[in-house]
């Protein structure tokens, strides 16, 4: 038995018209078994994430989300990736965990805005100014020509940080103008409380939410909800399990068929645009059978090199 090692430097293959390409594949095939194991120790989190697809095997994801980390100047978060043979159950690789964990993630919010944003989309706000925000730059940026990017946090100061390890990025001020500005907004943060008001959403405007994972998690509130047409990247791992959509459940603000489609409706076009006009928003969940996929792409190019 050969197992893979696959490093960081991995990335230098990977493409991200590819990576989307490779995840609608994914949605073609049987339907994933997901599971989530969540533990919890004051602020610290430690994420086990399964997933199984007949004809692609399996992958344990476990992850560690320590917020602390961030003062000393460490890595937030952290785990491992494992993969095994759909054939025999074997395990074929260990896959690095911040790869996989950038590439699943931003992929998968650039595979819903592909389908769900303006293609002329240009002015793109992020809430947040962290990894996942990094990300987004290079994953909007091949999918959307002449992309402007602004970012937002609470801080001015980690904001302007972002901008200079980032170029080209602006620092916007003011959130509530900054989202009245933009064409695609994209949250990434840890927040318990709504960032973003229904109300300062315009026509035309797609909301990508990445940052919940808990059920005490949002950065949307209710108004948003009921303004935008709803997606979810999965079901399964969003509709009873992350507050952006438990909570306004909960309070009866939307019901379940408020949310029109997944990625598993994909060949079926629901997963789309209708107008102009229209406002889209669609919750990343980012459930295991993503980065099973994820990482299946990336140790096919592994492979391949």
């Amino acid at each position: 038995m050969t197992i893979d090692l696959v490093p960081p430097e991995a990335e230098r293959l990977l493409d991200w018209t590819a990576l989307t390409a490779a995840l609608v594949a994914g949605h073609a095939l049987p339907r994933a078994e997901v599971a989530d194991m969540l533990l919890y120790r004051g602020r610290d989190t430690l994420l086990n994430r399964g997933a199984w697809i007949d004809g692609l095997g399996q992958l344990v994801k476990c992850a560690t989300i320590f917020p602390g980390n961030a003062a000393e100047g460490k890595p937030t978060v952290n785990g491992a990736v494992t993969l095994y043979s759909d054939q025999t159950g074997e395990l074929s690789a260990l896959v690095d965990f911040h790869l996989v964990t950038k590439w699943k993630t931003a992929g998968d919010s650039l595979l819903a805005a592909k389908r769900l944003a303006r293609p002329d989309s240009r002015k793109i706000l992020l809430v947040g100014a962290g990894n996942v925000a990094r990300a987004m730059v290079a994953a909007y940026g091949s999918a959307f020509e002449g992309a402007e990017f602004s970012v937002w946090t609470r801080t001015q100061a980690s904001a302007e940080a972002f901008a200079r390890a980032c170029p080209g990025v602006t620092v916007a001020p003011d959130l509530q103008v900054a989202v009245r500005q933009a064409d695609i907004i994209c949250t990434a943060t840890l927040s318990k409380e709504p960032l973003i008001h229904g109300d300062w959403l315009q026509p035309g405007q797609h909301l990508d939410l990445i940052g919940a994972y808990t059920p005490h998690m949002r950065e949307a509130d209710d108004a948003a909800m009921t303004r935008a047409r709803l997606f979810v990247d999965s079901r399964a791992t969003t509709l009873h399990h992350i507050g952006e959509l438990m909570m306004p459940l909960a309070a009866g603000a939307i019901t379940e068929g408020d949310v029109i489609a997944d990625f598993y409706d994909l060949s079926e076009g629901q997963f789309s645009r209708r107008s102009r006009d229209e406002i889209t928003l669609c919750k990343n969940g980012g459930g295991a059978h993503l980065d099973l996929m994820t990482a299946s792409y990336i140790l096919n190019a592994w492979q391949e090199r």
